[in-house]
């Protein structure tokens, strides 16, 4: 579902009036916060176990709005977020500038990825956005889920958001409208 925002603004534009002095354009939310989730690399979630929070940076790959990632099953950020069921994370633009921000919150819930179809195409998905991956490994070792799992002892994980946010100060300052996921 798209949102009706107002478009960019440029260089001295007073922010409390629509760009170029026309109608707000609709933005395609989903679409930017997908090509987002592609562009980007890392992934910070964050839990918590009482009241200590925790936060961890995991390489990702996504299908749509679920984002998957290889972890330690013994790490601080799986076992708090298994325990409680909740996580949220966070993905950000590199920026210089208040203008730069982009960026990504959300909330859900983080899940193992058991062996079959999902896994496989998750794993097609990291080994294409990480081709370095394949350096790690013998040029005759079949690259699959148990190699991945016994050379680097880790578990395939999703993440799966059930609130996002969209962040993106080239549309307005402070710009920030929740993504409808279904």
């Amino acid at each position: 579902m798209a949102s009706t925002v107002q478009a960019p603004r440029t260089e001295g534009q007073d922010m409390d009036k629509p760009a170029n002095g026309k109608p707000s354009d609709k933005l395609d939310l989903k679409g930017l916060t997908e090509s987002l989730l592609t562009e980007q690399r890392t992934l910070t979630l964050a839990t918590a176990q009482g009241d200590t929070p925790w936060a961890a940076a995991v390489y990702y790959a996504n299908r749509g709005f679920t984002l998957y990632f290889f972890s330690d099953p013994a790490s601080r950020h799986i076992q708090e977020s298994l325990k409680n069921g909740r996580a949220s994370g966070a993905i950000s633009v590199p920026a210089s500038t208040w203008k730069e921000i982009r960026g990504i919150q959300a909330s859900g819930i983080i899940s193992l990825v058991p062996p079959g179809l999902e896994s496989i195409q998750s794993l097609r998905a990291y080994l294409k956005k990480y081709p370095f991956t394949k350096d790690f490994f013998d040029s005759t070792q079949e690259l699959n889920l148990s190699a991945m799992m016994n050379r680097f002892k880790v578990r395939l994980y999703r993440f799966q958001p059930s609130v996002l946010y969209y962040l993106d100060n080239h549309i307005r300052f402070g710009f920030r409208e929740r993504v409808e996921l279904a």
